[in-house]
C-alpha cells in the first residue's frame, strides 16, 4: 500500500526530475565534447530531444495531478457564483475526454510503429518508444483528471472551496 501511495504522490514529479536531469547531463556532455574535445557525439542531441518529448507529456500529467492547468479566470468570473463549481467540473470532464482521445489515438500510432519497425536515425532506437510518450502521458493525465473530478465533487458536496 505504501508503494501505491508513493506512486500516486510522486510518480510524475520523480520521472520529470529524472528526465530533466538526464537531458541536462547529456547536453552538458555534448557541449564539452564539441567545444573542448572538438568532437561531437552523434546520438546526444537525438536522445536529449526524445527525453524532452517524454518530459513534456509527463509534465502534462503532473499539471493535472496538482490541478494547475490553464484556465481562463476571467471567463469563470462571468458565471454566477453558484454554478462556478459546476463549470470547473465541466472543464475537468472535457479535459478528461480530450485526454482519453489523445491516449487512444497515440495507442493506434504506437501500434502502427510496432508493425513498421521504424528506428531513430542516430541511436537506432525503436520509434514506438518515442511515440508512446503521448499515450503514457495522457493515460496518466486521464487517471489524474478522474482523481481531480472526484476530489472536486467531494469538495462541492461538503461545501468546501474548489480550487477553480
Amino acid at each position: 500500500m505504501k508503494i501505491l501511495k508513493a506512486l500516486d504522490e510522486k510518480l510524475e514529479l520523480t520521472i520529470c526530475i529524472l528526465l530533466m536531469s538526464l537531458m541536462t547531463i547529456i547536453i552538458f556532455i555534448q557541449v564539452i565534447m564539441r567545444y573542448v574535445m572538438a568532437n561531437s557525439l552523434v546520438w546526444s542531441e537525438e536522445l536529449a530531444r526524445y527525453l524532452f518529448i517524454w518530459l513534456i507529456y509527463m509534465g502534462i500529467s503532473y499539471g493535472a495531478k496538482i490541478m494547475k492547468h490553464i484556465k481562463i479566470e476571467a471567463a469563470l468570473g462571468m458565471f454566477p457564483k453558484k454554478i462556478r463549481p459546476l463549470v470547473v467540473i465541466l472543464g475537468d470532464v472535457l479535459f478528461l475526454g480530450f485526454s482519453i482521445f489523445i491516449a487512444y489515438t497515440a495507442f493506434t500510432v504506437v501500434q502502427k510503429q510496432l508493425v513498421l519497425g521504424q528506428t531513430s536515425p542516430a541511436m537506432q532506437m525503436p520509434m514506438w518508444v518515442i511515440y508512446a510518450a503521448p499515450m503514457v502521458g495522457f493515460s496518466l493525465t486521464a487517471i489524474r483528471q478522474i482523481q481531480t473530478i472526484l476530489f472536486r465533487v467531494k469538495e462541492m458536496n461538503s461545501g468546501g472551496e474548489l480550487d477553480g
